[in-house]
């Protein structure tokens, strides 16, 4: 097994960090882990509403997640973080198909959100379509209750 290299260690300490920046205060902490069980627990559910939080802290997991993923698989492999390019590699590709329908979930749920159908995903299928859905994904929600049910409360 060869040694990691100095880049490698690098972007361990810059992901860990950040994460561990980011969720030193104990109230961050538990909301983080609160928001992914929720997402995972309502993975079937694609009627309700998800709050922007809800939503970019779910994705802030599968990043997280994936990079440490992605990192032990080229340990396994036996070459460098930033040489390693096997798009299907096992482990990432495992955690892929796990959380696809839960992303698909909490995505329609946001879109439900700010009052737009959960059909509007589709328009990713597009390259231009990608700007109005990040756009969507960083607006604020509906006060109150729209046609998809009341405001979320995280």
């Amino acid at each position: 097994m060869r040694k990691l290299t100095a880049i490698d260690n690098l972007t361990i300490v810059v992901i860990l960090g950040s994460v561990i920046y980011y969720l030193a205060r104990k109230d961050d902490f538990m909301r983080f882990f609160a928001t992914v069980k929720n997402c995972f627990v309502e993975y079937a559910n694609f009627s309700d509403r998800a709050s922007r939080s809800e939503f970019w802290l779910f994705s802030l997991f599968i990043l997280i997640v994936s990079v440490i993923l992605n990192i032990i698989d080229a340990r396994i492999a036996g070459v460098p973080f930033l040489v390693y390019d096997n798009p299907f590699a096992s482990l990432g590709t495992i955690f892929s198909l796990a959380i696809i329908v839960p992303s698909f979930s909490v995505t329609a749920r946001r879109f439900h959100d700010i009052n737009r159908s959960g059909w509007w995903m589709l328009l990713s299928l597009t390259i231009i379509g990608i700007i109005p859905l990040i756009y969507w994904s960083y607006k604020k929600g509906d006060e109150g209750e729209n046609q998809f049910g009341f405001r979320p409360m995280v």
